[in-house]
């Protein structure tokens, strides 16, 4: 039978509605959301209020648990502050109920299939799963090709994961590109950002943040088990990179202060950062720079940041996620990617940001400062950039939420 166009958009429409309200008329549908995978960075804690935030405006009617890692108990306090009703499955025994009572597996965004174990143990219930706003490795690609392959659909945050992922001839599930779930992050805390901007003198709109980090994040002095050569090498290429990286940052702050005669917050991403900002920031500022220079001395979570950014100018980082923090506040962010990253930095382009993103390695102190200084000299420009990825990234993950819809 052939349809009109009108009555298959009307079709469309009624099929969407009803798998929106999934459950209205007898049991609600439930999904189990794997996520939280760290708290000692902000971007990890960040992906799961942004996915809750999107479940909630897309799929009001379904009961969402969230599988976590360990959670601290200022981070669950947050989440439960935005998302009252939120279940969360902590031990084996409600882990287990969980996969039993819940109809769907979302593995959240991340860097990476984090959650892989999980969703192997739920690919055996034989019930549907799908993966939002990843980042994939070619070693995943490979290691994981079965569960990927059972997957009703894979989103991926970047065009170098999803062009991987298309390359290695995975098929079954819909492969498409969908945001980072921190893109749709709206957790504030005014009261906090309020109080410690008025305590460092930092007025809405006249200062930039600046966010440094090392080319390998050191978690083995956080107890996580590395092999000793490996800690060796890591250690040793942080040490050759930190000041050349970094003096092509200072560049940036030096040149803001003296050409705007506004403001910098030095901020951290991650908590091994805090101790970072003199040292690599602030102590080799000139003179004259540095009495108009904040250093921040603590970590904090993505609420207060997320404050902070909004009252911010611009946001430049060696990070991924205060970037992206800032533009769901609307605010202009650039990306300085490190060459041991993953492909997440290529996610600024795909975005429609990728005249706010280089490399470290190839590009130059001035470059990045010239980049910056367009943003005060054009804010009308710098503006409807910044929305034109807010709708794109909000359209993306619009569709993501109408692939689970469809398979629930």
């Amino acid at each position: 039978m052939t349809l009109s166009r009108r009555t298959f958009l009307a079709a469309s429409a009624a099929l969407a509605a009803g798998c929106s309200s999934s459950g209205s008329a007898g049991k609600r549908v439930r999904i189990l959301l794997r996520s939280s995978w760290q708290t000692v960075n902000i971007g990890d804690i960040a992906h799961t209020p942004g996915m809750l935030r999107l479940l909630e405006e897309h799929l009001p009617q379904a009961e969402v648990t969230l599988w976590p890692n360990q959670l601290s108990g200022e981070v669950e306090s947050m989440l439960r502050r935005r998302f009252a009703g939120l279940r969360i499955a902590r031990g084996a025994d409600e882990q287990r109920e969980a996969v039993l009572s819940c109809d769907f597996f979302l593995h959240g965004s991340g860097p990476g299939l984090v959650g892989a174990k999980e969703a192997k143990a739920w690919q055996s219930t034989g019930k549907p799963y799908g993966f939002g706003g990843v980042t994939l490795s070619d070693a995943e690609l490979r290691d994981h090709r079965d569960l990927l392959a059972g997957a009703r659909f894979v989103f991926c945050r970047d065009t170098l994961s999803l062009d991987a992922l298309r390359a290695a001839r995975i098929s079954g599930p819909l492969q498409e590109f969908g945001p980072d779930a921190t893109f749709a992050l709206d957790l504030q805390n005014d009261a906090r950002a309020d109080s410690s901007l008025r305590e460092q003198g930092l007025q809405p709109g006249r200062f930039a943040c600046f966010v440094p980090r090392l080319r390998w994040t050191p978690y083995w002095k956080e107890g996580r088990k590395m092999a000793p050569e490996q800690v060796k090498a890591r250690e040793e290429e942080n040490e050759r990179h930190a000041e050349p990286d970094h003096a092509k940052l200072r560049a940036a702050l030096t040149a803001w202060v003296r050409e705007t005669r506004e403001r910098a917050l030095l901020c951290p991403e991650m908590t091994y950062q805090v101790e970072l900002l003199r040292p690599l920031l602030f102590d080799p500022l000139p003179a004259d720079v540095k009495p108009r220079v904040v250093v921040r001395n603590s970590y904090w979570l993505p609420d207060e940041a997320a404050s902070t950014y909004r009252n911010a100018a611009a946001v430049v980082s060696l990070e991924m996620h205060s970037p992206i923090i800032a533009v769901a506040n609307g605010r202009p962010a650039i990306h300085l990617r490190q060459p041991t990253d993953t492909r997440k930095g290529q996610m600024w382009r795909d975005v429609g940001l990728g005249d706010w993103l280089f490399e470290i390695e190839t590009a130059t102190g001035v470059e990045i400062t010239e980049r910056l200084m367009s943003i005060p000299r054009d804010p009308e420009r710098s503006r409807a950039t910044v929305a034109k990825a807010q709708a794109f990234t909000a359209e993306r993950g619009r569709a993501m939420m109408q692939a689970l819809s469809s398979n629930l």
